[in-house]
């Protein structure tokens, strides 16, 4: 009796049963075990939407001592800030996350000077800072204020038609003010015609596109400060004599030339097909490919634009060493015809690319730890309001910020805002959709149903 019970048919289907979710839970267990102590997930959008960026990534797993992320909110608002948050833990052990309800927790957030929900800080030590708002490029600012104990800050030197940082036209510098500003640097204006001398304060000097000649005071207190162990960016457009005519700033290239680099009088023209399919013109040089340098060293695989150049000769002297960090495409070339729109494109006298279009140089100054830096580019324009946010533009602005400003550590590719991904239709393209979905899709599901039936009948 016993052995015909083991041997029914019913018996081997139950036990078959029996196992099989037995298998399936321990799998979920063991599933679920693992998820808890390795929290892994993988972001196939586009645009890496869920995913930190890599200057995140970069200033988290390099924590020296550990860090928490207070999130400040009703428990019931828990939620908003997990998803973003928990992603720092994902980078670095050292990362702690706390959550806690002001009304539940009054005198928690009262110590901490909690004015509003949603609020998020994180402290390092015994630094702590405020993220100004929740988003990534925020809340990792707050990383970095922790990380710094001094602060930075960008001189752009005005007075003599360069761009101005207050300028919110096409042709301004208030996308690149913002930008740093997300950065965490201190950003104002100076005046060298007011009074000859890059004040103390400034950690970088920048010269952004000066239309009119310097006066040799001017180009004197440039000097000086570079030569003393600061710090300056500078950006000359090519001495077009159409329209408007920009400068020669003869004694301005002349102190670029004894740091080695020979600001040439010329237009870049890049006939590169892949401008076009970018919807840009000749006038614009696509740069993909970068030489080794702490400033494009993460910008392998993005592309930059740099409408408008000249191009660079670099080589080093007694004091200065210079590198150069990017050319233009081989289909490119340079005209020396800066009086005409026309240029001839078999013209002898053009120079053929590549040819350079930034550099970086250091200048001894003899003091331990206190090289002068500067960084020369031959456009301005790449960084005005209509140009930052082509490609890689933004990113190669703040990284030569980052290196001029000896923050190397902060050097990387950054958050990018969200993308507007809105499907735009015409009228009768959202006419077909409509009908298709509505009606033909439906219809073809109905006759194929009919079809089966009518075979099986």
């Amino acid at each position: 009796m016993n052995s015909r019970w083991i041997e029914a048919r019913q018996t081997k289907y139950a036990a078959y049963v029996t196992v099989y979710i037995l298998v399936i839970l321990a799998i979920i267990a063991v599933a679920n075990v693992l998820a808890n102590r390795y929290n892994k997930s993988y972001d196939s959008t586009s645009n890496k939407k869920y995913s930190l960026s890599d200057q995140t990534a970069k200033i988290v797993k390099g924590l020296a001592q550990p860090a928490t992320i207070t999130y400040y909110d009703k428990t019931s608002n828990f939620s908003a800030g997990k998803d973003l948050l928990e992603r720092y833990t994902t980078l670095s052990p050292k990362i702690h996350l706390d959550y806690v309800d002001p009304d539940k927790n009054p005198q928690a957030a009262r110590a901490a000077g909690i004015s509003k929900y949603g609020t998020t800080i994180v402290q390092i030590g015994a630094k702590h800072e405020e993220a100004k708002s929740m988003t990534e490029s925020d809340i990792t600012g707050a990383f970095i204020r922790d990380l710094k104990s001094s602060t930075r800050t960008v001189c752009f030197v005005s007075g003599s038609g360069e761009h101005q940082i207050e300028d919110t036209d096409r042709n301004g510098y208030s996308r690149l003010k913002d930008a740093l500003t997300k950065d965490d640097y201190v950003v104002k204006s100076i005046s060298l015609l007011e009074k000859a001398e890059v004040s103390a304060d400034c950690t970088v000097a920048v010269v952004g596109g000066p239309k009119n000649d310097y006066q040799q005071p001017q180009v004197d207190a440039i000097k000086k400060y570079v030569e003393a162990g600061g710090r300056a960016m500078i950006m000359l457009d090519p001495p077009l004599k159409i329209g408007k005519a920009t400068a020669d700033n003869d004694a301005l290239t002349n102190v670029l030339q004894g740091w080695g680099v020979t600001v040439d009088k010329d237009l870049l023209l890049d006939e590169n097909p892949v401008g076009q399919l970018m919807g840009v013109g000749p006038q614009v040089a696509l740069v993909s490919a970068y030489d080794s340098h702490p400033i494009v060293n993460e910008m392998k695989g993005t592309a930059t634009g740099f409408p408008l150049a000249r191009s660079l000769t670099v080589k080093n002297t007694d004091k200065a060493t210079v590198q150069k960090l990017f050319e233009s495409s081989d289909s490119s070339f340079a005209t020396m015809k800066l009086d005409s729109p026309n240029v001839s494109v078999t013209d002898p006298n053009n120079k053929k690319g590549p040819l350079t279009i930034a550099a970086a140089g250091s200048y001894n100054t003899g003091k331990e730890n206190g090289e002068g830096r500067f960084v020369v580019v031959g456009t301005s324009i790449w960084a005005t309001n209509s140009f930052l946010s082509f490609n890689g533009n933004s990113d190669l602005a703040l990284n030569a910020m980052n290196w001029l400003s000896s923050d190397e550590d902060l050097i990387s590719i950054r958050p990018k805002p969200d993308e507007d991904r809105k499907l735009t239709m015409t009228r009768a393209q959202f006419a077909w959709v409509r009908l298709s979905s509505q009606f033909l899709f439906p219809i073809a599901l109905l006759l194929a149903g009919i079809s089966v039936w009518w075979r099986r009948r």
